[in-house]
């Protein structure tokens, strides 16, 4: 009940101060909209960045062929360390917290069907690479399998951009391409795909063939890299350490040498990028906070001349026994209403801006990371929290001085 007869003193006072209720309101709605979507931008950015990066590379550790730098048991420095494909049996048999160990192979090819003729780097494969990198197909097609590479079969899985570069928009699967004059048969197509990592160029450009294959036309004898999986992400630290211990006991190098083999850990990475887009976030929430303190003042400037004017009925108030709690409270939940009716305007417009902008077409990457903006409930919770904070300041001091004032004094105040 005493709140209904708040609530409709409250709406006596609006009706007669329509203006500065108004003018008000809309401060209080334009920092909320700052707020949300400055935050909601910044969310969107870095899932889409990190989903980029799982796309090149899905939560793997990557091995690569390096160089010593560090004298062992009486050998040089910079002997080459090269890695060959027992090398990821060798891993997962000895480290327990790997799931996934592959080698794969890579080089520069030339691609022709009919007159048109493409370059890009092919790489050659186990079917596990399929998951590991994110490279699942499209309708129609398959990636590679087990008999591809126990029978070695001339198949090819390629990226959306180079098929489309070769044949148009024919459906290639089922039609021949030649790789370095070699004829391959074309399994599969991968879709685009969003992707912040690189390695020798994007996916969607990508010739993939099995790993037999590969080794068996170019004669390879060490491996291009080795994928690994760890069972655990959150492990991904301590399995690194394994790798190169392993490597280090077979190569004879020290297993503190990182040169030796380089090792690059998507896990850790990401940890990295997190702390970085972190940092961004509460920036970009800071930043929009600003233009909500200024709103904030708005009000309580309003709450303070507010207060002067009612400085009678706050005196009678007084007079018939209202305590200063009574007529604080009064203030704060008028300025918290007014807070609260601003930052739903506002909440309400920065969803339908984001639920628009998801809207219009991302052909290109750029859009892909700055159109796609994410309403979370992080920013939910912060925009209520950053309301309720502003209400509560922009009405306490006001109030704190109309509680003060003298009730014979106000009684007599013209």
């Amino acid at each position: 009940m005493y709140i209904f007869l708040l609530l409709k003193e409250f709406l006596q006072d609006i009706r007669t101060q329509k203006t500065r209720a108004f003018l008000t309101t809309m401060a209080i709605s334009w920092g909320i909209i700052a707020v949300t979507l400055l935050m909601a931008f910044g969310k969107g950015l870095s899932y889409r960045v990190r989903l980029g990066l799982i796309n090149a590379r899905n939560q793997v550790i990557t091995v690569y062929r390096g160089q010593t730098t560090i004298k062992y048991n009486g050998l040089p420095v910079g002997r080459r360390i090269y890695l060959r494909p027992e090398d990821a049996k060798i891993i997962a048999e000895n480290i327990p917290q790997v799931a996934v160990a592959i080698p794969t192979l890579g080089r520069t090819v030339r691609l022709k069907v009919g007159s048109k003729i493409a370059s890009t780097y092919m790489e050659g494969v186990y079917p596990e690479f399929e998951f590991l990198r994110r490279m699942f197909p499209g309708p129609g097609g398959r990636f590679l399998n087990e008999k591809d590479l126990e029978e070695r079969r001339r198949v090819v899985f390629l990226g959306e951009e180079i098929a489309r570069e070769l044949f148009g928009s024919k459906n290639p699967i089922g039609h021949r391409v030649d790789i370095d004059g070699v004829p391959f048969n074309v399994v599969g197509i991968m879709p685009p795909k969003l992707q912040t990592s690189m390695n020798n160029g994007p996916d969607t450009r990508r010739a993939i063939i099995p790993f037999t294959t590969f080794r068996s036309i170019y004669g390879n004898i060490y491996v291009n890299s080795l994928i690994i999986k760890p069972v655990r992400p959150d492990r991904s630290t301590f399995v690194v350490k394994q790798i190169r211990s392993v490597l280090a006991r077979k190569y004879q190098f020290d297993p503190h040498d990182e040169d030796a083999v380089y090792i690059w850990d998507v896990a850790e990475a990401e940890k990295i990028m997190g702390k970085i887009f972190g940092g961004i976030n509460i920036f970009l929430a800071l930043t929009g906070a600003m233009t909500l303190v200024i709103a904030g003042v708005g009000v309580a400037n309003i709450m303070f001349v507010v207060a002067k004017e009612r400085t009678r009925e706050i005196g009678i108030k007084r007079a018939i026994g209202a305590r200063r709690r009574d007529i604080i409270f009064q203030f704060i939940f008028e300025s918290l209403v007014i807070a609260f009716i601003g930052g739903i305007i506002g909440l309400l417009i920065s969803a339908a801006i984001i639920k628009i902008m998801w809207m219009l077409p991302a052909q290109s990457q750029t859009m892909q990371f700055l159109a796609r903006p994410i309403f979370s409930i992080d920013v939910l919770l912060t925009s209520i929290g950053l309301l309720s904070l502003i209400g509560l300041l922009a009405g306490y001091f006001p109030a704190r001085k109309a509680a003060q004032v003298n009730p014979v004094d106000a009684l007599r105040y013209e």
